[in-house]
This record gives structure tokens, sequence and C-alpha cells, in this order.
């Protein structure tokens, strides 16, 4: 059940369209003159502005937004990243290219050409005076990269054939220069900037060395002392007073090691220090004691007294030997802990020298770079570089790109149409004259009885007879009503028509309401366009007020067939 309602429900909406379309249609048919006059005018006119059009012709020129120096450029950015940009020499990429794109679409790149076409026109008696730089940019010119690529394309249009040719070439030239201009400005600015920083770097580098110099002098120190242990390296020369230290440290610490073992040995063993040559003397006799006590002993018993007295005589220089190395060893010691002393600074004065040595090796360090820098800007500044490759010349079409006359003629009558359609709905509307059967029923306060076709009178005897056996049987009089202005013949066949089938009944065809309020029912005669909007409503106020019955209402259709 729900599914044949949604099915009528469309079919209802699209007869609703269809018959709103047959309106809209009916009403130009109405406003015929109108519409077709204003169709007419516009193609009139679109055809004569698009004969009486000056034609435009363009010309064209592609060139490559790059630069031959990507090798200088890349030196320059691994040594300083920020003074390549500045300079100009960074590597291009899509966001720069659309960058410069933009500025080549600046007055101060264009306004010379721009100065050139405006003499030119004004030579040429052509005023002037309401010209803009943005307008002629956005008229005139076209400058475009090609997708993907760092080729632009520039086109430029003109009325005058002669003056395009000469624009181009005046363009191109400029562009090619402003390549070049911008990277020696870039140049300029990075050596300039350069000279200034070097000079100041100088002047702190100097006195960053004066100072660690001062303090290192002030304090006994020297500028080894000042650096970490990997730079000063295993061969240096001349050694630092942090170096001498420890190393005068390390021997202190050697010799007590010495004498706790010389000590540790007492008379029981020979106990030999390998920097002392003092006890030469005493190792020789030692050995000459030895020999003759190996000697003995091979012949003699160990109980024997002679070879008793040796031993004994052994031990005791021995002993004697090992407490000269312990006195030899302590003297040596006295000489290694003064040494040590003298050497020895105060921990807050070796931290501070360092600080100060470290500033100055930095800052003579970034001077070295920037004068490395300022070389290579040099360099880049004295070489010449190629300016932005042409590769189309300046090109004049064969044929002018504008006025495009059958489009303008297709879009004027076009627009003549809907001129024409909109002022004549327009006006059908405010003629205030109702011509749509919905709109009838809208307004009117009772339901249509019959269509009566307009075309075929003959068939209104058959619908009269059918009203007078039907909605008409049981009434004594009839109150016919016609509704606006309803021509006079078709009224009067109407009247025949019923009066016929009412046979005896009283039949009143009057636009009085007064006169017809004593019928028993009344009858309203409306056709399309007899009657207004206003008079609508004014009608359906007075029936409203009379109070007598309606019966319905007859439309007189010109639409239908007989």
């Amino acid at each position: 059940m729900s599914s044949m309602t949604s099915d009528n429900q469309l079919h209802s909406q699209a007869n609703n369209d269809d018959i709103d379309l047959k309106e809209v249609f009916a009403a130009l048919l109405r406003q015929k003159f109108l519409f077709g006059g204003l169709s007419i005018a516009a193609l009139i006119v679109s055809t004569v502005y698009a004969q009486t059009r000056k034609p435009v012709w363009e010309g064209s020129f592609q060139i490559v937004l790059e630069n031959k120096d990507g090798d200088a450029g890349g030196r320059l950015a691994q040594l300083a990243p920020m003074l390549s940009n500045l300079a100009g020499l960074g590597a291009g990429s899509k966001s720069s290219l659309r960058t410069e794109v933009k500025v080549l679409q600046s007055p101060s790149v264009l306004k010379p050409i721009y100065d050139f076409v405006k003499t030119n026109k004004s030579n040429a008696g052509i005023d002037i005076s309401k010209w803009s730089y943005q307008k002629w940019l956005n008229k005139n010119v076209s400058i475009k990269l090609f997708k993907g690529t760092s080729v632009l394309n520039l086109a430029y249009r003109d009325s005058d054939q002669d003056l395009i040719i000469p624009v181009l070439e005046q363009i191109s030239e400029t562009y090619q220069a402003y390549s070049g201009r911008d990277r020696q400005r870039g140049l300029t600015q990075a050596v300039t900037y350069l000279d200034e920083q070097i000079d100041k770097l100088q002047q702190r580098s100097n006195q960053s060395m004066r100072n660690s110099q001062n303090y290192a002098l002030n304090n006994g120190l020297g500028l080894q002392d000042g650096l970490p242990a990997q730079s000063t390296g295993g061969g240096t020369q001349q050694l630092s007073v942090e170096r001498s230290r420890e190393i005068a440290r390390n021997k202190v610490n050697s010799i007590r090691q010495q004498i706790a073992a010389a000590r540790s040995v007492g008379g029981a063993r020979l106990f030999q220090a390998p920097q002392l040559k003092a006890n030469a003397e005493l190792y020789s006799e030692l050995q000459k004691l030895e020999a003759k006590l190996n000697e003995r002993s091979a012949l003699l018993t160990p109980q024997d007294q002679s070879i008793q007295a040796l031993n004994l005589q052994r031990k005791s220089l021995i002993a004697y030997i090992n407490q000269q190395t312990i006195d030899l060893l302590q003297g040596e010691l006295l000489t290694a802990e003064a040494e040590l002393a003298s050497l020895t600074r105060p921990r807050d004065v070796v931290l501070k020298h360092r600080e100060l040595v470290r500033v100055a090796l930095r800052d003579e360090k970034i001077l070295s770079e920037m004068e490395a820098q300022l070389q290579s800007m040099r360099l880049d500044q004295a070489r010449q570089t190629d300016p932005w490759e042409l590769i189309s010349n300046p090109t004049l079409m064969d044929k002018p790109v504008a006025p495009r006359k059958m489009r303008i003629v297709v879009m004027g009558t076009f627009a003549g149409i809907l001129l024409g359609g909109m002022v004549a709905l327009i006006r059908d509307r405010r003629s205030g004259l109702v011509f749509s059967e919905d709109e009838l029923k809208a307004l009117l306060p009772c339901p249509i009885l019959e269509r009566l076709p307009v075309r075929a009178p003959e068939r209104w005897q058959s619908t009269a007879e059918l009203l007078v056996n039907g909605p008409l049987a049981n009434v004594e009089s009839v109150g016919l009503i016609p509704v606006g202005a309803i021509p006079i013949d078709q009224l009067e066949n109407i009247q025949t028509c019923l009066k016929l089938s009412l046979g005896a009944k009283t039949l009143v065809v009057t636009d009085d309401l007064l006169a017809s309020r004593g019928c028993s029912t009344q009858i309203l005669v409306v056709a399309p366009g007899a009657a207004q909007r206003q008079q609508l409503q004014q009608l359906r106020k007075q029936l409203a007020l009379q109070g007598t019955h309606l019966s319905g209402w007859l439309l007189l259709d010109p639409s239908l067939e007989g």
C-alpha cells in the first residue's frame, strides 16, 4: 500500500513539473514579441560588437629560470649555508621558483616595459589617463611556469601587432639582466658582511690571545697548559707546566716505592736502583768478594772458618750497600718533592687559564673560517656567469587570438535569450492576470466542475446536461457568474446550453452578487487570463460574505482539443 502511495506521489510530482514547464512556455508565448525582440536585439548587438572589435595579437617566448653556478653554490653552501642563501646561490626549489615568478611580475622588474608601452600608446593618440600597472599586467601579460619544470612561458597580447615583438624583446633582455643582477647583489652583500665581521673578529681574536698570554706569564704557565690533553700531542718538544708537574709527581711516587722496597730487603739480598751510579765501587768490591768466596767454596767445606768469615764480610757489605742506596734515594726524593712543589699551581688559576686559552683558540678558528669564506666569495664575485637561457626567441602568432567572433555571438545571443525570458516572465507576472489552473484552484473557494474546450463549443451541451442531472438536479434556480473579462460569445453559448438543459428552472446570468444571492446555487465561469489575482481574492471575500451556495466553477480552456 505504501509503495502505491509513493508511486502516486512521484507521478504527481512529475505532473507538477510538466505543468510548471508548460506554464513557463505559455508565459513566454504570451510575451513572445518582447521575448523575441530582446533575443534578436542581443543577436544583432553581439554580432556588431564582434565585427567592430579590433583584433588582438599575441607573441611569446620561453626562458629557463636556472643559474649555471651550481658548483660555486655547492661549495659555499657547505662552508656557510646562511651566506649561500644571502648571496642567492642556494639550491632551487618549487617554492623558490614560485617566488621568482612573483618577483618577475612585480613593478620592480616590468615597470620600465609598462612605461615603454604607455609611451607608444600615447604617441599613437590613445588616452592612457586611466591606465594602471596592475590592469595592464592582468590584461596583456601572461607569466606561467610549465608544470614540473623551471621553464617560464611569457606571452604578451596587444591590438598593435607591430608593438608585440619589441615589447617581448625588452622583457627577455630585462629578465636576463635581472638573473645576473640579483646574484651580483647577493655576493656583494655577502662580501661586505664578511669584511665587516672579519674586522671586528680580528680585534677580538687579538685581544683574547693577549689576555691568555698575559695571564700565563703572570702565573708561570704556558699556552700548552690551556689545551686539552688530545690537543697537545705526544711529540710536543716543549712540555707544559701541567705535564711537568705530572711527571714530577710520578717520579716522587716511584722513588718512594724504591725506598720502601730497599728497606723491606734489609741485608738479606742486594737491592739495586737502576738510576743510581754512586755505588759502582761498592758493587765492584762485592763482585770481587763473591768471586773469592766461590773460589774457596770449591776447595773448602762451608764450616771452614775462612768461608764463614767471607760470608759474614759479604753480608755486611750488602747491608751497607743497601743502606747507601736508601740514603741516595732519599736525597733524590727530596729533590723530586721540591721540583713538584715548584710546579704546583692553584686549581682556580689553571681553570681560568684554560678558559682564556679556549676563547682565544675559538676566536682564531672562527676568524680563519670566515677568511676562507671571504676568499671563496671573492672568487665567485670575479667569475662571470651566464644569464638565464632563452629556449625560444620572441615569436608572433600567425593569427589573432581575439576576438573570438562566433563565441561572442553565441554567448551574446544566449545572454539575450536568458534576459528576454526573465523580462517576459516578470512582465507576465506583473500583469496580475491568472493563467494557471492550479492558481485558480487556490484562489477560488469552490471545486472545478468541468473544463469546456473553447475550440469545440458543440460539446458544451452534453456538459450542461450532466450538470443539470448531477450537481444542479435539486435546485430551483441557478446563478451564472462570469469572473473577469469572459468573451461575450462564449458566455452566451454557455447560457444557451444551460437554459436548454434547465427547462423551467430559472437561470440568472450576472456579475453582480447581489442579483444572484436569491438563487439556489451559483456557478462561476472562469477563463485563463480573464481575471486578475487581486480581483479573484476580492471575489472570494465577497462570496464568503454573500453566503449563497456555490456548486463550483467552469473553466473555458483554450488548450483542450475538440
